[in-house]
Order: C-alpha cells, then structure tokens, then sequence
C-alpha cells in the first residue's frame, strides 16, 4: 500500500506567524533584560566611584570626627567598615573606652562576615581590661579563642587570659592555657611567650637538705665502722729502787 508523503512545510511562514503571534511578549522580555543590563552596570559604576570616593576621603581622615564623616556619608562601603575601626582607636587614644567598645559593637552588628571581628572583639576586651573589668574581659577573651580558633588573634586571646589569671592568683589555669597555646599553636609567634610564661608558672619546690657528711647511701650498702679501740691498761708503776750500800772506810 502506498505511504502518503508529509505535507510540505514552509519554513519561513511558520517563523513569521510565531513571531506574530509572540511578539510581544518577547520584545516584552528582551526589554526587561536589555534595562536590567543598563542598571546593573550604571549600579557598578556607581558603586565603584561611590567606594573610590569614600576610600579618597578615609585616606585622609585623621581624626575622630574625619572618620564618622566618612562613615556617615558612604555608609555600607569597605572604606566605611574601616572607618569605624578607626574611630574606635581614636576613642581608645582619648580614653573613651566605653564609646570605643560602642563603635566596635555597631562594626561587628553591620559587618558579621568581616574578616577583622575578630580583631574588633579582642579590641573591646582590651577596653573593658582598661575599664577595670577583668571579668568581662576574660569572658570576651574565651568567645575570642572559642570562636575563631583559627584565626591569628586565637593564640593571642588565650595569652591574654594568662596575664589576667595570674592576676587572679588563678596560676593553676594559667598554666594549663600556656599549654594549650603550645599544644595548639606550637608554629604561632606566641609560643615563645607561652613558653615563657609557662617557666615563670612552674611551682617552685625546694631541695630537702640531706644528712651531713656526703649523699644518703641504702643501709644494706653502707660501709660497717669500724670497731672502737679496746681500752689500754694503764702503765705499771716503776719498780722501787734500792738503797744505796754504803761504803767502808
């Protein structure tokens, strides 16, 4: 039985009428990309003069005030991030720890994935040490080491704790972080000072004095004394001389 061929078919008429039938939604579309293109790029480039601009201003702040400009105009920049360590050092130099630690908090809220939060938390347990909070400031310590064990500022945060221990009379403790920061962080620039601080932490037990007369020997292996010399009779009186003859005439 013979096949029946396949219709025919236009190419190009069935091109035009997709395209008649879905121009719209199509040009629709390459529009919406076309203006998200223009915004990405006209976003970028003003992202990157906005951050040259904060970087220009923050190179040459030096002040306390210079760097709350800057984060008060280009807010969310990296330069702005930088500032507000910045500021906080500043404060620290006026001995206004507690805004100092403020600031470093407002730093560590905006910019959690940061790479110097760390740094910010060792910086604000350095303010509440000169605040006279010892406490507080072992507490941020041991967040510190716990927290970012990896770190640069881990082996530096338990050698802190050292200092604040000793401190404390707390020696036992002290001595058990400095070997922790050997165990841990053998190849740390720290270890020395662990090391250190280790030595000065050593109990100091002294030496039990032994008898007179040279080192302990066991008993089964001491020389016997010798015997004591038996007593000597004492000497015989002298025999009794004769008297002398006398002579004849």
């Amino acid at each position: 039985m013979p096949t029946v061929p396949p219709p025919s078919r236009d190419v190009a008429v069935e091109t035009r009428f997709f395209w008649e039938r879905f121009k719209k939604p199509i040009t629709a579309a390459l529009l919406i990309v076309l203006i998200a293109v223009i915004a990405f790029t006209g976003y970028r480039f003003y992202s990157d003069r906005r951050a040259a601009a904060a970087s220009a201003l923050l190179a040459g702040a030096k002040s306390a005030q210079e760097y709350q400009q800057v984060i008060d105009r280009y807010p969310s920049t990296p330069a702005a991030a930088d500032a507000y360590l910045l500021l906080a050092e500043a404060q620290r130099n006026e001995k206004k720890f507690a805004e100092a630690n403020t600031t470093l908090q407002t730093f560590i809220t905006k910019y959690p994935k940061h790479e110097l939060v760390s740094t910010a938390r060792m910086a604000m347990a350095a303010n509440l040490e000169s605040m006279e909070k010892a406490d507080e400031a072992l507490k941020m310590y041991q967040q510190v080491a716990s927290d970012y064990p990896t770190s640069f500022n881990a082996p530096m945060a338990l050698l802190s704790q050292v200092y604040i221990l000793k401190a404390k009379n707390r020696n036992e403790d002290a001595r058990k972080i400095c070997e922790a920061v050997l165990t841990q962080y053998r190849t740390s620039i720290w270890a020395g000072e662990a090391m250190q601080q280790l030595r000065m932490l050593k109990p100091i037990t002294p030496a039990t004095p032994g008898p007179a007369g040279g080192p302990t020997v066991p008993p089964m292996l001491a020389v016997p004394p010798a015997p004591a010399p038996a007593p000597q009779a004492p000497p015989a009186p002298p025999a009794p001389k004769a008297p002398p003859v006398p002579k004849r005439p």
